[in-house]
């Protein structure tokens, strides 16, 4: 193996066998080693994916480059995945690049109109040896400027439907997840509606489903960044024993960002103030990416159960 592959294979195994696919939003060099270097230690597929900010961060070729010679020297079936992609056009612009899976989000259309362009991107994909993943339902929460105003619950017979006339490849659906580290209120009890899920893969059946917004937000990755001047407030995230449930189901991939975020911020302002004279930004840098490859670890291992899979 050890190329950038498609989910097709992936999703495939992980249906069958009742666990899911981390996939982790990556923007540079350090978040890819840290995210590809977990997952060769421990045997597991995984997903990278950048959004349409990370091309302006970072142009996609030097993503897409990385990407590959992680997944050489990984031995891994890794793919290549752009999350939130707006219209037709990105979706070309990142295919062009080598990414292998583009997702198009039309879910805040109007639903004819979001089938409209969900299957023009999955013709244009599809001619290009590409798989798409659509999204049917809002979720909640602000991350890299996607924004859910309003909550709406995926229809399990509108899911049936739109994977009927998309031709889609996986399908993220909306039960209850949301994007950011604020995604439910301090004392809170976070609840998905495994109702939704279930009758959903009663519906498309074999079909591989995705959450988005599906960070767990580590209190611990919380706690360091206060104690070391940040000012993150009451931030909590989705319960790790939800996930493993979900992904015990028709759940084939999980979409991780926030959680990448508060691993490698809290490793490295915790490294500047404990070693002030340190000005080699390799070290502070390479600290969070420790942290991001322990926590992803964590994921594959205790949450995701993809571990030893591959």
């Amino acid at each position: 193996m050890g190329l950038l592959v498609t989910t097709k294979d992936m999703f495939k195994d992980a249906y069958e066998k009742h666990y899911a696919v981390g996939a982790f939003n990556i923007n540079n060099l350090e978040l890819i080693q840290g995210v590809v270097g977990a997952a060769a230690k421990l045997r597991s597929p995984v997903i990278l994916q950048a959004s349409p900010f990370t091309g302006k961060y970072a142009d996609l070729g030097y993503i897409a480059a990385i990407a590959e010679h992680a997944a050489k020297l990984s031995g891994l079936p890794v793919a290549l995945h752009l999350d939130h992609g707006e219209d037709l056009e990105t979706a070309r612009e990142f295919i062009a690049a080598g990414f292998t899976s583009v997702m198009i989000d039309g879910s805040h259309r109007e639903y004819e109109k979001n089938v409209e362009l969900t299957k023009a991107v999955c013709d244009y994909a599809h001619a290009h040896g590409v798989v798409v993943e659509g999204e049917l339902g809002t979720i909640s929460g602000i991350e890299d400027g996607v924004s859910g105003m309003e909550v709406v619950y995926t229809d399990p017979e509108q899911a049936r439907d739109f994977v009927e006339k998309t031709g889609v490849d996986s399908l993220a659906i909306a039960i209850g997840t949301s994007h950011g580290a604020y995604k439910f209120k301090a004392g809170q009890n976070p609840q998905l509606r495994f109702d939704i899920l279930a009758e959903v893969g009663r519906l498309l059946p074999g079909f591989p489903i995705v959450l988005h917004g599906a960070s767990c937000v580590s209190q611990d990755d919380v706690r360091t960044i206060n104690e070391f001047g940040g000012a993150i407030g009451s931030a909590v995230g989705i319960p790790e024993d939800m996930l493993s449930r979900a992904s015990a189901m028709a759940v084939c991939k999980v979409n991780v960002d926030t959680d990448l975020r508060l691993a490698m911020t809290g490793a490295i302002r915790s490294y500047l103030i404990r070693k002030p004279s340190d000005i080699d930004y390799r070290h502070y840098i390479g600290a969070g990416r420790e942290m991001v490859h322990e926590r992803v670890s964590h994921k594959i291992q205790h949450v995701f159960h993809s571990a030893g899979r591959y």
